[in-house]
């Protein structure tokens, strides 16, 4: 299935998504050494985001998680792809600055679920599982 959505970040990458219902605040809720999750009660709690396409609503907390995810590719540690319900400009310009495809506002966003294997293409502003 191919999924249209908007251009945040150029690029392709592929992998496994990995989901969250929730926003995620990457200064304080990913470590940037290890790429896992550290926000207590969020529901990605303890699993590596590192080379998983990312799938999540939308970013929250400090302009300084836009360094965080420099950071985390800096590291080898980041998503191959970020997907937004939403994108918001922390996680937007912290994509674009460490050159990992990103898209928003997919057609169909709700049918992603943790496990497919997708491709990101976003140079064309499309997913296809």
């Amino acid at each position: 299935m191919r999924l249209k959505g908007r251009v945040i970040a150029r690029g392709t990458a592929s992998g496994e998504i990995l989901l969250s219902s929730e926003p995620i605040s990457f200064l304080g809720g990913v470590d940037a050494k290890s790429g896992k999750v550290i926000e207590k009660g969020h529901p990605l709690f303890g699993k590596s985001i590192a080379g998983k396409v990312l799938v999540f609503p939308r970013g929250k907390g400090s302009t300084v998680g836009t360094y965080v995810i420099y950071q985390l590719k800096k590291n080898g540690v980041a998503p191959s792809a970020i997907i937004n319900e939403e994108a918001e400009i922390i996680v937007a310009v912290g994509a674009i600055i460490s050159e990992i495809p990103m898209l928003d506002k997919l057609e169909g966003y709700e049918r992603l679920k943790t496990g497919m294997t997708v491709f990101v293409n976003a140079d064309e502003g499309y997913a296809e599982v």
